[in-house]
C-alpha cells in the first residue's frame, strides 16, 4: 500500500471523526480527498462520495432510530423529491454535460472544472454557515407555525439537484430547512437530515452504477474506515467542545474552498 493511499484512508477516518464530533460537515471533504489526493476524476469522485456519505449516514441513522429522533413523515416529504432529483441528475444530467462547455481566450471551461468550481462555491457557503454556527442559533423547541409541505418538497428537489452534482450530503442546507419549515427541534432536525442524506445519497449513487467503472476493492474499505471514524468521533465528543470544533472546521473548509476555486480557475 503506497503512501498516497494510506493518506486517503486517513482522510476517510477524519471524515468520519468530524461527522461523529459535530454531526455534519465531514462529507464536504470527501470529493477533495478523492480528486486532489487520490487523483480520481471529478465525476467518479462525486459518485464515490455519494456512496461514502450515504453509507456513513445510514450507520448514523441506525442509532437515531433507536433513540426515536427521526421524524419519518417529514423525512419522506423532503426525501422523496430529493431522491428523484439526485437520481435523475446522476443518471441523466451529469452524463449529458459536454466535456467542454466553452472557451474564452486561453481559458477553457471543462465539465470537470465546472463541477469542482460549483463544489468550491458550496464549500464556501457551508464554511460561512459553520463559522457563524447558524444551526446553533436556531430554535431548539417547536413553535406553532404550521409546516409548508409543498415548499418542503420543492426544497427537497433543489437539495437533491445540488447533492447530485457535487456528491456532498448537504446537511448544512437540510437542517435549517427542517427547523424553520418543518418546525423540528434541532436534535430531531439533525437526525432526520442524516436519514434523508442516507436515502438520497445511496439511491443517487445507483444512477452511476451503469455509467462509470466502480473500484469496489477501494470504495468499500474507504467507506468502512469512514464509518469507523464516526464511532471514534462519537467517543471523542465526550472530551471535545463540538461547537468550537465546528467553527474551526468552518475556517478550514473556507480555506479549502478558496484553494479549489483558485486552482481550478487560475492554475
Amino acid at each position: 500500500m503506497d503512501l498516497i493511499l494510506i493518506l486517503g484512508y486517513l482522510g476517510a477516518l477524519i471524515i468520519g471523526v468530524i461527522l461523529g464530533l459535530i454531526g455534519g460537515g465531514g462529507s464536504i471533504l470527501t470529493v477533495p480527498i478523492f480528486v486532489y489526493l487520490l487523483e480520481i476524476e471529478p465525476v467518479t469522485a462525486t459518485a464515490y462520495s455519494l456512496f461514502v456519505v450515504g453509507g456513513v449516514a445510514l450507520v448514523g441513522s441506525g442509532k437515531n432510530v433507536q433513540k426515536g429522533l427521526i421524524d419519518f413523515k417529514t423525512a419522506l416529504t423532503f426525501a422523496i423529491p430529493a431522491v428523484i432529483s439526485v437520481f435523475s441528475v446522476r443518471k441523466f444530467l451529469v452524463p449529458a454535460i459536454p466535456e467542454t462547455l466553452f472557451s474564452i481566450g486561453d481559458f477553457t471551461l471543462t465539465k470537470d472544472i465546472a463541477i469542482m468550481v460549483f463544489f468550491a462555491i458550496l464549500m464556501l457557503t457551508a464554511s460561512i454557515a459553520m463559522i457563524k454556527n447558524t444551526s446553533g442559533s436556531l430554535k431548539s423547541e417547536n413553535d406553532e407555525q404550521p409546516s409548508n409541505k409543498f415548499i418542503l418538497a420543492m426544497l427537497g428537489l433543489l437539495t437533491g439537484l445540488i447533492t447530485g452534482i457535487v456528491g456532498a450530503g448537504g446537511g448544512f442546507i437540510i437542517i435549517p430547512i427542517l427547523v424553520l419549515l418543518a418546525d423540528l427541534p434541532i436534535k430531531k432536525a439533525v437526525a432526520t437530515s442524516l436519514f434523508i442524506i442516507a436515502i438520497s445519497s445511496l439511491i443517487g449513487f445507483l444512477g452511476d452504477v451503469n455509467e462509470i467503472q466502480i473500484d469496489w476493492k477501494f470504495l468499500l474499505p474507504f467507506t468502512g474506515v469512514a464509518i469507523a471514524g464516526i464511532f471514534l468521533g462519537i467517543y471523542l465528543n465526550k472530551f471535545i467542545d463540538g461547537k468550537k470544533l465546528k467553527t474551526s472546521f468552518g475556517w478550514f473548509v473556507l480555506i479549502m474552498g478558496i484553494y479549489i476555486l483558485s486552482k481550478e480557475i487560475f492554475f
